[in-house]
């Protein structure tokens, strides 16, 4: 079979498996690193590609502006969902999921409230509304340009998880709150940093991501189901299996359609049925992020 046709698919990926990366990966600090269940991680990536939709103009200081507005929106969406959780934390992943779900459906109807109910256009930078020669095909600039931004964010997530004090702190919280509160710290300030920088994780994808997936009604759902599916996959708790597991999900998500559009909308559930009957806890075992 030719590879040539596939190139464009494969790029694009590429792109859309780090876009569900680095969307998702606020959830593997929430629910496999920190132990807390929230669905409203995908209203959070809305509210970044709603104001990116909203601030850009197609100038570079706009991208920097809804960047740092959508950022800081989103990181305030978490800490207000972390306070929320306060009462709740220690309920179980049940009374977690209820309440961040009332929280999801409420900051949807907002959002569809404020910017309407049809999905809005979003305009890059002109200098990457173009395409760019890539192993003879032509390419999205943009993409291209984002799948380098994710990748380095990819990198930067592993090392703060795996080598900083505040990634041990995180992860010592959840095995081991009463220690780390000798150490003087409070589990509960870890809980509200955690999701705020899950938040900011989510807005700035949610940002970058708007040109690929846009804002719309559905965005925050298909956002969470995808982050869901790929922290599953790649193993509570592991930023790396949840890369492999990203990547492989753009991969069956693009080249699906390419090579076997009718089977498409099935071939990411039988990769997930696959994956679980042969490694049942996912690509990754531990439940530490590695």
């Amino acid at each position: 079979m030719p590879v040539d046709p596939y190139v464009v698919p494969a790029l694009d990926g590429v792109a859309y498996g780090l876009l569900v990366f680095v969307a998702a990966a606020g959830l593997v600090l929430c629910f496999g690193v920190a132990g807390i269940l929230n669905l409203a991680h995908g209203t959070l990536f809305a509210v970044g590609g709603y104001t990116a939709a909203a601030l850009l103009d197609g100038s570079w200081p706009s991208l920097a502006l809804a960047l740092a507005v959508g950022v800081a929106a989103a990181t305030a969406a978490g800490a207000l969902v972390a306070v929320l959780l306060t009462r709740v934390a220690a309920a179980g992943h049940l009374t977690q999921a209820l309440l961040t779900f009332g929280v999801a459906l409420a900051g949807g109807s907002l959002l569809v409230a404020a910017f309407g109910p049809d999905d809005p256009p979003v305009r890059v930078p002109a200098a990457l509304d173009g395409s760019v020669a890539v192993a003879g095909h032509r390419y999205a600039a943009y993409r291209l340009v984002f799948i380098v931004v994710a990748a380095v964010l990819a990198g930067l997530l592993h090392l703060v998880v795996r080598r900083t004090r505040a990634g041990m702190l995180v992860r010592a919280a959840v095995d081991d709150a009463e220690m780390v509160a000798t150490l003087g710290v409070s589990p509960a300030a870890v809980r509200v940093g955690v999701l705020a920088a899950a938040g900011a994780l989510a807005g700035a994808a949610g940002v970058l991501g708007a040109p690929i997936i846009g804002p719309g009604p559905d965005t925050a759902d298909a956002v969470l189901l995808l982050s869901l599916v790929v922290v599953v996959l790649g193993g509570l708790g592991s930023t790396t299996g949840t890369l492999l597991a990203a990547l492989a999900v753009g991969q069956i998500q693009t080249l699906g359609v390419a090579l076997a559009p009718s089977a498409a909308p099935f071939l990411l559930f039988a990769a997930m049925a696959v994956v679980l009957a042969v490694r049942a806890r996912g690509l990754a075992t531990t439940r530490t992020a590695t």
